[in-house]
């Protein structure tokens, strides 16, 4: 007897969650087929039934919740540096980026730095670009309420905000791979401090 269209849509309901939990605390190449079916409790034969690859399955997990993602509610928050700042917070907080159970464009800005796959690196540029904008569109309303310490002119406002990404992943990617959690957390704050430092704001501790 065939399955019915609502049993096809739970099944691929089960698979999409279980690949988004396992994407976002290890990043694709980390993650397998068979860790995602077992994780849904489903046989791996199941799988190409509703996707056709990893990276189907990739895209169609990180494009399902990217709207809800916590960058995403952020930019929609008052105009105000604090809440431009917890833009910082939120990305340089390894332990709940570890703890999400969905993915966004900051899970994909630290787990998949240098993919071999262009699907995967289509993504990136994508989370990238998306996160650059809510900080050029955050910094710009900022400057227009006189929040902020610089001149900010369109290229000013571009550049400090490709400067404060640069900072944030380039800290959580060495951090990633620190064993020392003392050395971690300096890395986190340093980081962090030199993104306030940006942005005229008197520095502040990672929690």
């Amino acid at each position: 007897m065939p399955y019915t269209l609502e049993h096809k849509t739970r099944s691929k309901e089960r698979i999409l969650e279980s690949a988004t939990e396992l994407f976002c605390r290890f990043g694709f190449d980390k993650v397998s087929i068979n860790q995602v079916m077992k994780l849904a409790k489903m046989t791996h034969g199941a799988f190409y039934a509703h996707f056709e690859s990893k990276e189907a399955l990739y895209k169609a997990s990180f494009l399902q919740t990217l709207n809800g993602s916590s960058t995403g509610r952020l930019a929609k928050a008052p105009f105000s540096i604090k809440h431009l700042t917890q833009i910082a917070s939120n990305l340089l907080n390894l332990r709940a980026l570890s703890e999400q159970s969905r993915p966004s464009p900051e899970n994909i800005l630290f787990n998949e730095i240098g993919s071999d796959s262009a699907e995967i690196r289509s993504l990136y540029e994508k989370s990238y670009l998306g996160v650059l904008k809510i900080l050029e569109k955050r910094i710009t309303a900022l400057s227009k309420l006189n929040k902020v310490s610089f001149a900010a002119s369109q290229i000013t406002i571009t550049e400090k905000s490709r400067a404060m990404l640069a900072a944030l992943v380039g800290a959580v990617a060495i951090a990633k791979s620190i064993q020392s959690e003392e050395e971690r957390q300096r890395i986190l704050t340093a980081a962090q401090n030199q993104i306030l430092t940006m942005l005229g704001v008197s520095e502040l501790t990672v929690d």
